[in-house]
């Protein structure tokens, strides 16, 4: 809540909150789960980083008339990184953590090529 007689900078800060607070929530960092067709469950898992500042003065030209309030001049920024770290993978049975790392999504997948021939090779079998 914003009120009134809050001082400039405060209002700038309580306004940059607000919307950084309806961007980043709990799904950013643990993703909307997704179901395959055999019902394999995907769940992406990002981190994600921050950095918000804000700042700002009063000013005014002494040689002018006395103010009651110097003018105010202020301003904020944030930067939001999301960076994907990996997925976890359940099949009903057990849940993985697959770790994408510095790895390439080729290289990754390559990785994981045998996990996933056995899966296919059980599914066959049934």
């Amino acid at each position: 809540m914003i009120l009134s007689n809050d001082h400039p900078i405060e209002r700038i800060m309580d306004n940059a909150l607000i919307k950084i607070r309806n961007f980043i929530d709990a799904d950013t960092v643990v993703g909307t789960p997704v179901t395959t067709s055999d019902g394999m469950s995907i769940i992406p898992i990002s981190r994600v980083s921050m950095g918000f500042l804000t700042g700002g003065g009063e000013y005014s030209d002494l040689s002018a008339e006395q103010k009651l309030e110097y003018p105010f001049a202020g301003g904020s920024g944030a930067g939001v990184s999301v960076q994907p770290i990996g997925f976890l993978v359940s099949d009903g049975r057990s849940i993985k953590l697959v770790n994408i790392g510095d790895k390439n999504p080729m290289e990754k997948l390559l990785e994981l090529a045998p996990d996933i021939v056995n899966s296919v090779m059980e599914k066959v079998k049934k």
